[in-house]
């Protein structure tokens, strides 16, 4: 095997690796959050506290107690990007999709194996946004740069249709 082709093949699963990392630091966050928040909330600075909860619940708080719906969707909703991350050709979009899926998946994973009833593990605290983890953040990154880069191709897509 050539130096490219392993590195294409590195590239193609780029958004396996990534989903993996995403897992994984958020599932070692939200254990020591489980561990350390017990006795109350740490304020980090300003509005900022490290403040236990627990999320039956969609994001934010939305569609309560359907936890287990919630958790079959976000399996085929990873299952459906790392698919569709071997046939798009951007890093970026590959890198976004490996986020979103890992985020979903270290939900999907609360809910299944901490034993809280279905909920997921929430532990930042901003006073103005409502508590959530690192696999919240991971999704909401991985979905604002997945817009941008579809705007960008389509936006590249009509300048070329137009001759430009």
């Amino acid at each position: 095997m050539s130096g490219s082709d392993q590195k294409e093949r590195v590239l193609a699963a780029l958004a396996i690796y990534v989903a993996i990392i995403v897992f994984i630091v958020d599932q070692i966050t939200k254990s020591i959050a489980v561990s350390s928040l017990k006795n109350g909330p740490v304020h980090i600075f300003g509005p900022f506290y490290f403040r236990l909860e627990y999320n039956s619940g969609f994001a934010f708080s939305l569609a309560t107690g359907y936890g287990d719906i919630i958790g079959i969707v976000a399996v085929v909703v990873a299952v459906i990007l790392f698919l569709y991350s071997f046939k798009v050709q951007s890093l970026v979009m590959r890198l976004a999709l490996g986020m979103v899926a890992g985020g979903a998946l270290g939900n999907v994973s609360d809910r299944i194996f901490r034993g809280h009833a279905g909920a997921v593990v929430d532990f930042i605290y901003s006073g103005f946004w409502p508590t959530f983890n690192l696999a919240d953040s991971s999704i909401v990154i991985g979905a604002v740069l997945i817009a941008l880069v579809s705007l960008r191709t389509e936006r590249m897509a009509r300048h070329k249709e137009q001759g430009g």
